[in-house]
């Protein structure tokens, strides 16, 4: 038997991936990862008595080269005497239609697809084919987005769909490099398809893979791809425990000795370790469908007591004893207050390349350019440059909120909004009729008569940059 497929067998019999006798859904693009999946677990299957079938989802975003991968993978499956399932969406429609981006349009239809064909089939198990590169360019891509330790740990080894929750995703190629499979691809002569979109630079995680890792190994640590699986696995078992910690005090509303306290004493909200009042209050605003923004999360740990603005229209506050509460926000329109449609807010969907919209008297338009703006960029009135991957697929316009903080470009942190408006001199009477602009998180990118924010500026790695232009009606 091949070394690879040994090394495979072992990480699912080591980690009980799946069980005996038991039908697995294997998920196949047509690429080389999920090709060699499909390879791999074909040999295996005999000796564990698992019956297989073939699972492909045509996201139609390619046109003909996707209608091609879809051929192979059907045309493969029935040269294995598989079983195959076959769907397809409409991406673009779709995610236009749930406000989405592309990537978690797709992924949203994709498994929702995935967990009809294992439930069809009577299957309680999804083989995915993510290998360890792609925990590697998650991390790194993680990192970027300021995520804390449980989203460093990376994908698990198996765990619930979101599909459906009674159907278990499975990766057993999670300690196999990219290069290993397409080595195993090639000496077993194994047919697979290649996506062009991998190749292009405006996409984020592509500029991680061929662009930042190359250079990091080069440059810095050859060894960064065990070094960063080791760091993974780490912050993974820290942050479980935190979780763990963090949910059996809301439960219980104590905390364990000898944990958090030296005396087996009822442990209060302020005496808990910083890590583990972090996950309370993110539990608790999760629980209630607010993302749990590191800045949102820390405004409450750090104010108990005080009303911090979740959305235009919801208020949370936590008490001292670390209970989230929500209110409606207290927002009273001053003379002049403009709002649009009868909302305080409305949400700009920056999927496409150009778009327009009307807020508070202030009419915005924007358009993205895929290629490397001039450096510096030129200042011009009217318009202000961003990078487009920095804010992301969405962007909220609204009016200033007290509480709001903001790092204009060129400083060094951000301070309050209020204070900033002091110091420019705007009359109280003109600071709620300003538009201000955050991501679909609810960091401020912009604020109308004081720039844009240093953490959304250009620099000499942006490839792709958001022009945004403004005037008042």
């Amino acid at each position: 038997m091949d070394a690879l497929v040994e090394q495979v067998e072992r990480s699912i019999r080591e980690r009980r991936l799946f069980r005996r006798g038991r039908r697995i859904v294997v998920a196949v693009s047509g690429g080389v990862d999920s090709m060699v999946l499909l390879r791999m677990l074909h040999v295996l299957a005999p000796k564990y008595g698992w019956r297989l079938a073939v699972a492909h989802f045509n996201h139609q975003l390619r046109g003909r080269s996707s209608d091609a991968d879809e051929r192979l993978v059907r045309q493969t499956a029935k040269k294995l005497g598989l079983p195959f399932v076959g769907g397809r969406g409409d991406v673009r429609g779709f995610s236009r239609a749930n406000k989405l981006s592309l990537e978690m349009g797709a992924r949203r239809l994709r498994h929702d697809f995935l967990a009809r064909a294992a439930a069809r089939l009577k299957s309680g198990s999804i083989a995915l084919a993510h290998h360890a590169d792609d925990q590697v360019e998650l991390f790194f891509l993680r990192i970027f987005r300021g995520s804390g330790g449980e989203g460093l740990s990376g994908m698990k080894w198996r765990n619930a769909s979101p599909g459906d929750p009674k159907r278990a995703l499975v990766r057993p190629l999670l300690d196999v490099s990219k290069s290993e499979l397409e080595a195993f691809a090639r000496d077993n002569k194994t047919a697979f398809r290649q996506d062009a979109s991998n190749l292009r630079l405006d996409i984020r995680r592509n500029r991680i893979r061929r662009e930042l890792l190359p250079l990091l190994r080069r440059d810095y640590q050859p060894a960064l791809d065990r070094v960063v699986l080791r760091l993974m696995d780490i912050a993974g078992a820290e942050a479980e425990f935190v979780g763990h910690a963090a949910r059996a005090w809301l439960k219980n509303r104590t905390a364990a000795a000898p944990v958090f306290s030296k005396a087996s004493r009822r442990a209060r909200f302020d005496e808990l370790p910083a890590a583990v009042q972090r996950r309370c209050i993110q539990l608790q605003l999760l629980r209630r469908g607010i993302p749990a923004q590191y800045d949102l999360v820390e405004h409450l740990r750090c104010s108990p007591g005080k009303a911090v603005a979740t959305t235009p229209e919801l208020d949370a506050v936590l008490t001292p004893r670390g209970e989230l509460r929500l209110r409606r926000a207290r927002t009273v329109p001053r003379p002049g207050f403009k709002r649009s449609s009868g909302k305080g807010w409305v949400r700009a969907r920056l999927d496409a390349k150009r778009g327009r919209i009307v807020f508070g008297g202030l009419e915005i338009r924007w358009n993205i350019v895929s290629r490397k703006p001039s450096f510096p960029p030129a200042r011009k009135a009217g318009r202000e440059l961003f990078d487009a991957d920095a804010v992301g697929s969405e962007a909220i316009l609204r009016h200033w909120q007290p509480g709001d903080r903001f790092q204009p470009i060129g400083m060094p942190s951000p301070v309050k909004l209020q204070d900033l408006f002091t110091n420019r001199k705007i009359p109280r009477e003109q600071r709620h009729d300003l538009v201000v602009v955050t991501t679909g998180a609810g960091d401020l990118v912009w604020v109308e008569k004081l720039r844009i924010s240093e953490r959304f500026k250009l620099s000499k790695s942006t490839i792709r940059h958001l022009q945004w232009r403004w005037k008042r009606l």
